[in-house]
């Protein structure tokens, strides 16, 4: 019954594609890309009061090769943008990028600085921005869920092919 929804009519079901789907949306492992206050944000929202492991998401992956989700969190300068580019492509695909904070999303107060690089989605592509100064624990979740989200629907083929998709509303 979980599997069938009011949405869905029985014939367009496919039970790879669900299977798969639903194994890369409950079990993301997190590369921490902390680059200022956004990062203790991050760290918080990893602790028992706000406990995102309760939605499949590993804290701490051991290295880039085993992570899923990037999270960029706090101020992007354009000498550490090479070392972002390096932990990104060093990722397994499919992966995924969550930009956390005003810095990483535009540069944020910094955004007319000459060493500031004016959001991560110049330097890899971003799945789910977060906003804020610093973001709340609880905002990393939301755009924790809005990636499972669109997780949920993608189509295995369009992720393998290397195409930049739409990053995913968070409101």
């Amino acid at each position: 019954m979980g599997l069938i929804t009011e949405k869905t009519p029985l014939a367009s079901i496919q039970p790879v594609k669900f299977l798969l789907n639903w194994g890369r949306r409950w079990s993301l492992w997190v590369m921490n890309f902390g680059l200022a206050c956004c990062a203790i944000e991050f760290i918080a929202a990893s602790t028992s009061k706000n406990d995102f492991i309760r939605f499949g998401v590993i804290p701490f992956a051991h290295g880039p090769r085993q992570a899923d989700l990037l999270v960029v969190a706090g101020t992007l300068t354009d000498k550490m943008a090479p070392a972002l580019k390096r932990v990104y492509d060093q990722m397994p695909d499919p992966k995924y990028v969550i930009s956390f904070g005003s810095c990483s999303n535009c540069g944020g107060p910094y955004w007319d600085s000459y060493s500031v690089t004016k959001g991560v989605d110049q330097i890899v592509p971003v799945d789910v921005y977060v906003p804020g100064c610093p973001p709340r624990p609880e905002a990393l979740l939301h755009g924790i869920i809005k990636l499972q989200e669109k997780i949920s629907g993608e189509d295995i083929r369009e992720k393998f092919s290397g195409r930049l998709t739409q990053p995913a509303a968070t409101s």
